[in-house]
């Protein structure tokens, strides 16, 4: 009897769990992604900031299960699912059966409707998102270099994040530190307090998904970064020289979106019932609907904690749902027999800048040194590989030490004038 084929659309934290659960099994796994890689997004910044080099913080996948014989990785696009044919299509043309699917492609970023906005503020999914950015902003630090009068290099020096998660909030501090301290010095046209840096935010405040003390404690670590925080703020158009908000226009190339995230074209295409952003509501054993041999875990998913609140796309969640899906599979539970899914929340944190961050973990509230300090090692710890590991860790102690960034690179062609 042929081994039963697993099928995993998505090379992130919750689909490359499921396959190191299945290891070892009787089960056929393939893997397909639109990148060859593994990703580890909550770095990503680093590399959009030139903290951190794109190889820092992505493995192959090929290489992560070199030695887990029953799976193989196909580099492709999935651009339709048949539920009752047991079968997903690449957009090539190749159709790949399965017997069992776990759908776990994350979320796109959410511009409400205006996609138009896409091409002058990019979000910060992959690394030629953040290798886009990190450019953005190299080139506007050149082009300001070359212009003489303070007026004119003004918008160059001027830098607009929209959004106040976690991600705007680690983005916006992060070129904080670029902008007044750690690339200036290189620098001989411009001073360092020419530089201003925004963080936009539509709601009340910055990190809603924290304590409100926490969420104060990141705000007054912005504003004496000297982040200009706007809050009850909502974008109100974006231009590629510039965004309008309610009560101002800044002038500016170096626009950078963080503001919600969105379902995909294939989880909005699957026919199921979904929420307002477009995540896919699923049992409590994280199957859909009528298909109980069909997953939708991670970023993808919709799905409530026993307070009746949705679990948050964070990474924890999609690696405790990677390995839950993983499980059932690999005990060939039947339906009856499958307990619901339950996420144990370890905690929530974000970092500010150097030496700053904030963590909730477990009801106790850390700010600071401290924060920073646990936020860095569990980072490290999560990293795939010995290899990334030890040098994020090199970078983060120069860093430390020099307050240097050393990936610097102008490479990408379209940026150049």
């Amino acid at each position: 009897m042929p081994n039963k084929k697993v099928v995993i659309i998505g090379g992130g934290f919750g689909g490359m769990n499921v396959a190191k659960t299945l290891s070892n099994t009787n089960y056929d796994i393939t893997i397909i992604d639109k990148a060859n890689h593994h990703l580890f997004q909550p770095l990503l910044y680093q590399v959009a900031t030139a903290a951190l080099s794109p190889g820092d913080i992505a493995t192959p996948i090929r290489s992560v299960f070199t030695k887990q014989a029953n799976v193989k990785v196909v580099l492709g696009e999935v651009v339709e699912v048949s539920k009752t044919d047991q079968v997903v299509q690449l957009a090539e043309g190749d159709l790949i059966p399965f017997d069992y699917l776990v759908i776990a492609t994350g979320a796109e970023y959410n511009y409400f409707g205006n996609e138009d906005w896409k091409k002058h503020a990019p979000g910060l999914k992959s690394l030629d998102d953040a290798l886009k950015i990190r450019e953005r902003i190299l080139v506007s630090l050149e082009k300001a270099e070359k212009t003489p009068e303070l007026e004119d290099r003004k918008p160059y020096l001027t830098f607009v994040v929209i959004g106040g998660g976690p991600t705007g909030v680690e983005m916006a501090g992060s070129i904080a530190e670029i902008a007044k301290r750690n690339m200036m010095r290189d620098y001989r046209n411009f001073h360092r307090n020419e530089t201003t840096v925004y963080l936009v935010e539509a709601a009340g405040g910055i990190l809603n998904g924290f304590s409100e003390s926490l969420s104060d404690n990141a705000l007054d670590t912005l504003t004496e970064m000297g982040v200009r925080v706007l809050l009850n703020t909502p974008v109100e158009e974006i231009r590629d020289n510039g965004v309008k908000l309610k009560n101002q226009y800044i002038e500016t190339p170096n626009i950078m979106w963080a503001a919600g995230v969105a379902g995909t074209d294939l989880t909005n295409n699957l026919g199921e019932e979904t929420d307002r952003i477009g995540r896919v509501k699923v049992n409590e054993d994280l199957s859909i609907p009528d298909h109980p041999n069909i997953f939708v875990i991670g970023d993808a998913a919709y799905f409530e904690d026993e307070k009746g609140n949705p679990l948050p796309g964070v990474a924890p969640v999609a690696m405790q749902q990677g390995k839950y899906v993983g499980n059932l599979l690999k005990n060939a539970l039947s339906n009856s027999a499958r307990k619901p899914f339950k996420y144990l929340d370890k905690g929530t944190m974000a970092t500010i800048g150097r030496a700053k961050a904030v963590a909730d973990i477990r009801g106790f509230k850390l700010t600071g040194f401290f924060a920073w300090l646990i936020w860095g090692v569990i980072h490290i710890f999560f990293l795939i590989g010995f290899r990334n590991r030890f040098r994020v860790f090199g970078e983060w102690i120069w860093h430390y030490i020099t307050f240097k960034r050393g990936v610097r690179l102008i490479a990408h062609k379209e940026n150049r004038e």
